[in-house]
Formats: structure tokens, C-alpha cells, sequence
């Protein structure tokens, strides 16, 4: 299928251009005016303000930053950041910030500009910058960036987003640095015992039955760390379009391999794994729903998702009944 480019209009490049030049304002108000953040400490309870994008990584900051820090998460349960768009409100709040933290590797799609943007006035930090790019999969082959920016999934490339959140804390509330390297130690710990439980779970699964199935490609560092093949309907990024040739062909793969299970993700609609699981019906092979997988944010408070550890366990476990 060929690509169809969408060549934006005057209109949209104006929109774009005023959003970032609102949000270089604030920021430029903020450094005349005196850090918003520091003058609030200040006045009220001395804690360090901070915005994250996803869910996962508002969980780990708060995890590393303890009673020191307030964090404010710009996507809630259920958001895709590869779509998200940042409204005035994101933009005051990015501008209030004293700290901001964001997935980098364009995980967050239409405010990578705008990041980048803030990195020139204040920390802005992209918590992937710590892992080595020898580590990171390619992204160029699945309809993505240079690199797949779904790094959590593999539980030690966390580990290394957790040791950037730790030293970036300590560099800029040195008086606390003792206790942000506490928290991170304590944390990293329960996530070494996470990767041990994961990887000791998926070797439940029988090794010809390890195939994860899902509607876009955002597990593969997962499937590389724990030993489970992973095929998405879509590329790395919710944007890549997929079309009847990509249904069919995964129709096919479900079909020839007798894979009895595919999964829909909290984040992205069912139409398109159910467009397979009928195909696949149509060829007189029954495949079912395994169930929901939290792909690109957690689950909703108080739910079995609600942190990046319960996330990552919630996953494992629905993988491994499903397919064992």
C-alpha cells in the first residue's frame, strides 16, 4: 500500500508554532519572574515541583523522590502518547514545572518539539538517555523512529530510567541526595526482583506456544528479554496506519502456527484484532481474546496496573494463563 503524505496547511504550522511560542513565553516569564516552582517551596511545603508525561514514568519519580517531590502526570490511564497532544493547560503546567521528565525516543510523538523546545530552559529530561544505544531496538523497520521507545518493558532498561531519575533529583536537590539514592536503592531492588519473576513466569509457557500477539508492536523489548516471540497488527507507533494486507498476513501467521490467543491493549481500540480473529475464523481456526495488556500507560488507580511493577505483573500473568 503506498504511503499517503499529508502535507500540513498554513493554518496547522501556525497553531504549532504559536503552541511552542506560548510555552517559550511561560518559561521565559518564569526565569524573570523566579522560578514558580522554588517560590511555591518557598511559601508552602518545599516540595519540588515536576511534570512527567506517562504514568509509568510519574510512578517511578514519585517512587525515587519520596515526601520530597509533587508530581503532576500530563497522560492518565488509557492516553496513547504517541497521538498525544498537549493542551493549554499541559503547557502551563510544563512551564510551572521546575523539573520536567518525558520518554524521549519520540514516545511522545507531537510533543517531542516542544521538549526539546524546554530543554534550553530548565531540566527537561528524557529518562531513556541513560541506556546504551546498543541496547535499544530499532524502530525504523516497524514504522517508528530510529529506535522503539518502549524501553519498560524490559525491566533492567527500567532500572537504568530509575538510576537517571535518582541522579538528576540529587543533581538539583543536593540536600536530599542521600535520601533519593535510598529510594532508588530500595526501588531498583523490588525491579531486579521483578525481571527474576518475570523471566521465571514466561518459562511456564511451553517454548513453541511463546508467541505474543498483540494490536501494535510495542513489546518487543520485552519478547527479546524473557524469550517470547511478538508480532503487532501496527509498527511501533499507534500513528502507523495498517491496512487488509496486514490483517491478512497476521490472519495467515495465526492460522498456519495455530496460535489459539491474541491480546487487545488498554490503549488502542479492539476493531483491529477483532478484524483478525474473524479472518482467522473465516479459515476455520478459532482464536480468542487472551486479554487486555497495558501497553503505553497503567492501569487506572486503584486497578492491578496502577504501577509500573503491578503493570508489568499484570501483564506477565495474563500472558502466561493465556498461552500455557
Amino acid at each position: 500500500m503506498e504511503e499517503i503524505k499529508v502535507k500540513k496547511g498554513p493554518l496547522q504550522r501556525t497553531k504549532m508554532t504559536l503552541s511552542i511560542l506560548a510555552l517559550i513565553v511561560i518559561a521565559a516569564c518564569s526565569k524573570v519572574e523566579g522560578e514558580p516552582g522554588q517560590q511555591r517551596r518557598a511559601e508552602g511545603d518545599g516540595k519540588i515541583q515536576i511534570v512527567a508525561t506517562t504514568g509509568m514514568i510519574t510512578d517511578a519519580v514519585q517512587e525515587i523522590g519520596g515526601g520530597e517531590v509533587e508530581v503532576q502526570g500530563l497522560m492518565g490511564p488509557g492516553v496513547d502518547p504517541h497521538l498525544y497532544k498537549a493542551s493549554q493547560g499541559d503547557i502551563e503546567k510544563l512551564g510551572n514545572a521546575e523539573i520536567i521528565f518525558y520518554g524521549g525516543l519520540h514516545l511522545e510523538g507531537k510533543m517531542t518539539e516542544i521538549l526539546e523546545k524546554l530543554e534550553k530552559r530548565k531540566p527537561t529530561v528524557a529518562v531513556s538517555k541513560g541506556i546504551d544505544p546498543s541496547l535499544l531496538r530499532s524502530g525504523e523497520d516497524a514504522g517508528g523512529s530510529q529506535y522503539d521507545p518502549h524501553i519498560w518493558f524490559n525491566v533492567k532498561h527500567w532500572i537504568s530510567v530509575s538510576e537517571t531519575i535518582r541522579d538528576t533529583l540529587a543533581e538539583y536537590d543536593p540536600d536530599h541526595a542521600a535520601e533519593y539514592e535510598r529510594n532508588a536503592e530500595a526501588y531498583i531492588a523490588e525491579l531486579h526482583a521483578l525481571d527474576a519473576e518475570v523471566k521465571e513466569r514466561i518459562a511456564e509457557i511451553p517454548e513453541a506456544g511463546r508467541v505474543l500477539v498483540t494490536a501494535h508492536d510495542a513489546f518487543g523489548y520485552f519478547g527479546d528479554a524473557y524469550g517470547i516471540k511478538v508480532m503487532g497488527l501496527q509498527g511501533i507507533s499507534t500513528a502507523a496506519e495498517y491496512g487488509s494486507k496486514d490483517v491478512g498476513q497476521l490472519r495467515d501467521f495465526l492460522v498456519e502456527n495455530k496460535i489459539k490467543a491474541v491480546f487487545v491493549e488498554s490503549s488502542i481500540p479492539t476493531k483491529s484484532m477483532e478484524a483478525v480473529i474473524a479472518g482467522a475464523k473465516e479459515m476455520g481456526h478459532d482464536v480468542r481474546i487472551g486479554g487486555e495488556l497495558y501497553s503505553d500507560s497503567m492501569g487506572e488507580p486503584g486497578s492491578d496496573a496502577d504501577t509500573y511493577i503491578k503493570m508489568i505483573r499484570h501483564n506477565t500473568d495474563t500472558i502466561v494463563e493465556a498461552l500455557k
